[in-house]
């Protein structure tokens, strides 16, 4: 591809979007960024609030121990010195703990000591718990990208008969004690699991990445977004926030341009979309797309949302930081329905964590608590806007933030009297903030039950509009990137990433 066809567009500024257009920035191509908030990064957008920094929804983060996935990818992106980075302790990566008995899991880092912790407190499990973890990695291995190998394509080519059998199912093809098997799942807030519907291999990932280690950022994941958009912008490209794009104009199944909200309009060779499928077709001239593939993006189902709860202790409370994610779930034989809203039991789980600060020290200042909740919840108010809610919408949302502080108190007693001040967000700021269609905190759903919906492929049928994000294949810290690579090698070449992030590696280690 000559010069003339290396100037790129990208819809939307989130993890997707940057990471893409930093893979293609040092290809040389010249990368503009349309991000519609005034804050760039998407899920890893930090907020103040009295001077304290929030995050958005990079909590936990996987891939940075050395030598894995994201660890070389922003290695080879030249960020990974600026990151912030603090891996969680490698005796607790996550505390599990169940109201109704009141155990608590510490489940340490690494393959060998988490089987080995459970294989302790299960005795009679032990051989099945170890035929699981092994079948569990085996499914990881199936998807060459997430071990940077040169993805040889969609995730719908043959696999092994687990690759799409349903998580839940996949668990108890080996797991026969009822509580091991929903402790196993425990991790479902992390990728919206749904019984009977998210595949194996969905779970195999997350699990894998994370029980390899997790780590947490410093002071806010804010800080990966501007590394990303640094190496856009070091390498002649530009960024533009805070001015939504409106229209992008279609002719001949060509993009032309596209045009913001004040009217600035950009042009480029190639166009790439960071945003909702759902959110990029109003933009988009109605026959830009043949109806059945504008039917089927509005027909895939979306994973559930979040209500949050942002809390700033008091100076001098003494809260103890804890360095690592922590879930609680009230009862036993929920950890399936987690994301199922009723006001009255409402939340039935949750994951609160502690984020660190430079300089951290024995207590924490801070803490973020997400319940997953689907978007049925706030639907009532679905017409209204971010800063102009409606007065019962602001009630029952005190109320639910209140419902949340009792029974964080079950787990963290005296919480309440050490609260300097508190706030909550719900799947309508989410919804608003990010742009994603109900709030959906990972996108598409990945549904084992007809992949063929929920898998989309990186190009489209207008010529020069590609897609990336975690709408296709993976959410999240790290699959979000490998879709990016996905995107980025549609331009450049298939596996032609991937060689240069591991001979970047493979360089440095010797």
């Amino acid at each position: 591809m000559n010069e003339e066809g290396k100037h790129v567009v990208m819809i939307g500024g989130g993890l997707g979007g940057l990471t893409t257009g930093a893979l293609l920035a040092l290809e040389g191509y010249a990368v503009t960024i349309l991000e519609k908030n005034r804050i760039i990064g998407g899920g890893l957008q930090c907020f103040h609030r009295r001077g304290v920094i929030f995050e958005t929804g990079m909590h936990t983060l996987g891939g940075f121990m050395p030598g894995h996935n994201l660890n070389r990818i922003c290695a080879y992106l030249g960020i990974l010195d600026k990151l912030d980075i603090r891996p969680t302790d490698a005796d607790c990566i996550d505390a599990v703990t169940f109201g109704t008995g009141g155990e608590t899991y510490r489940l340490p880092r690494g393959k060998e000591a988490f089987t080995e912790y459970l294989a302790r407190l299960f005795p009679g499990q032990a051989g099945n718990l170890r035929r699981y973890m092994k079948a569990m990695w085996a499914l990881s291995e199936e998807v060459d990208l997430f071990y940077l190998r040169p993805d040889e394509g969609s995730m719908l080519r043959a696999h092994s008969d687990e690759f799409l059998l349903a998580a839940d199912a996949f668990i108890a093809r080996y797991i026969t004690d009822p509580r091991l098997a929903e402790l196993l799942a425990y991790m479902n807030p992390m990728y919206g699991g749904v019984a009977g519907h998210t595949p194996a291999f969905v779970h195999a990932l997350i699990n894998v990445l994370y029980i390899n280690g997790s780590a947490m950022f410093v002071d806010g994941s804010q800080q990966m977004a501007d590394a990303l958009a640094d190496v856009i912008l070091r390498a002649g490209g530009s960024i533009h926030a805070g001015d939504p794009v409106a229209r992008i104009v279609v002719e001949d199944r060509q993009v032309q341009r596209v045009v913001t909200q004040q009217g600035k309009e950009y042009a480029g060779d190639w166009y790439i979309s960071d945003i909702h499928p759902c959110a990029l077709l109003p933009l988009l001239p109605e026959k830009a797309f043949l109806k059945s593939y504008r039917d089927r993006l509005c027909e895939i189902p979306n994973s559930y949302s979040s209500f949050s709860v942002y809390i700033k202790f008091k100076q001098g409370a003494h809260r103890p930081f804890a360095n690592h994610p922590c879930y609680f779930q009230e009862e036993h034989g929920y950890v399936w329905q987690l994301c199922d809203y009723d006001e009255e039991s409402f939340p039935r789980g949750f994951m609160y964590l502690t984020p660190p600060t430079r300089h951290q020290g024995p207590w924490a200042d801070r803490m973020t608590v997400n319940c997953p909740m689907p978007f049925s919840a706030v639907s009532r108010w679905a017409d209204s806007v971010t800063g102009h809610r409606p007065p019962d919408y602001k009630a029952w949302k005190e109320h639910t933030l209140q419902r949340v502080l009792d029974k964080l108190e079950r787990v963290c007693p005296g919480l309440r009297a050490d609260i300097d001040f508190c706030f909550a967000s719900t799947p309508l700021t989410i919804r608003d903030y990010y742009g994603t269609k109900e709030g959906a905190l990972y996108g598409y759903n990945r549904d084992c039950q007809n992949m063929a919906l929920s898998q989309l492929p990186v190009a489209t049928k207008v010529r020069n509009l590609l897609l990336t994000g975690q709408n296709l294949n993976l959410h999240g810290i790290c699959g979000v990137p490998l879709t990016a690579i996905e995107t980025a090698e549609a331009l450049v070449g298939r596996g032609t990433i991937v060689r240069k992030i591991n001979e970047a590696y493979e360089r440095k280690n010797l």
